[in-house]
């Protein structure tokens, strides 16, 4: 059965060929999409085999747009101006086109941004965060939290499904990433709870490694832990998902609590130790490099 057949549409750009951005393209074209493809790094872009990088935003000019994106501000940078995408529909007489929000962003920032592209340019917005990491990303098995008009992620489940294996649309625009604000609590407590464990072990002479197996044969097992704990026994923390980024998706989470009338202490907890592990300048990590603060507050 062709593309076509199964509903995946035929216009589509990805715009963001980072660590997650990359894969995605990848699988897409795998697949036989079409896709027209722009970074700011333009090299990054062009290194994608079989798919046409273009100069500007405004050349992605597609019926679904897909942002890979670190937050709704950069997004927002990619619709104005002579080279932005606005200028690009217009150009090619798309009326109605779709604009994916694949970063992991505000809900209440990107509800606010659907109504007034909605109300000022037709363009309907979908918020789909992306869960599973690099790792879900190569091997097309991400989780995909959707928020938007039902028929409109109706539509898109055909292409989502080429690179996610759980696609669940759970609202309206915004409700995606309320979703991935719920998945986040549980990633960011998990990594910080692993790396309390092996600063602990390493403190108490254990083997750290056997403290891992011991983990993953009951109940701590996590994804966090078969995906990740190397990191803590190699002690490499370069690269991968930011701590940065980590305290950004907790600060939503914050304000998401906050705006539903919650106080959610382990959050809270967690979102303090991240923003000490900032404070020593070590953002820039990976955020198992959380191991990294946890172990100076043990030896402090």
């Amino acid at each position: 059965m062709s593309n076509a057949e199964k509903g995946v549409p035929s216009s589509v750009a990805l715009l963001g060929t980072g660590p997650m951005g990359a894969p995605i393209a990848r699988n897409l074209i795998a697949a036989g999409v079409p896709l027209k493809l722009w970074n700011r790094t333009a090299r990054k872009a062009k290194a994608i085999l079989g798919g046409h990088a273009v100069d500007s935003p405004a050349e992605t000019a597609s019926n679904v747009v897909l942002t890979v994106l670190p937050d709704l501000p950069q997004v927002e940078q990619l619709l104005h101006g002579p080279d932005g995408l606005l200028a690009g529909w217009k150009a090619a007489g798309i009326d109605n086109p779709i604009l994916v929000v694949h970063g992991t962003v505000s809900p209440v920032a990107v509800a606010a941004f659907a109504e007034e592209c909605r109300k000022t340019s037709g363009v309907t917005v979908i918020d789909a965060p992306l869960s599973g990491g690099t790792i879900g990303a190569e091997q097309g098995r991400l989780s995909i939290m959707v928020g938007g008009p039902h028929e409109v992620v109706e539509r898109l489940r055909p292409l989502l499904g080429l690179y996610g294996s759980t696609v669940l649309r759970f609202g309206n625009t915004g409700a995606g990433s309320i979703a991935k604000a719920c998945n986040q609590i549980v990633v960011a407590a998990t990594v910080t709870a692993i790396a309390e464990a092996m600063a602990l072990a390493e403190a108490s002479g254990l083997d750290s490694g056997h403290v891992q197996e011991i983990l993953a044969g009951g109940l701590a097992n996590s994804e966090v832990l078969q995906q990740k704990g190397h990191r803590w026994l190699e002690h490499d923390f370069q690269g991968g998902g930011s701590a940065k980024n980590q305290l950004k998706d907790l600060t939503f989470i914050a304000e998401t609590a906050a705006d539903a009338g919650l106080d959610l202490p382990v959050s809270s907890s967690v979102r303090r130790a991240f923003q000490t592990m900032i404070a020593l300048g070590l953002g820039e990590l990976d955020h198992t490099g959380i191991y990294l603060s946890v172990r100076a507050a043990l030896r402090a």
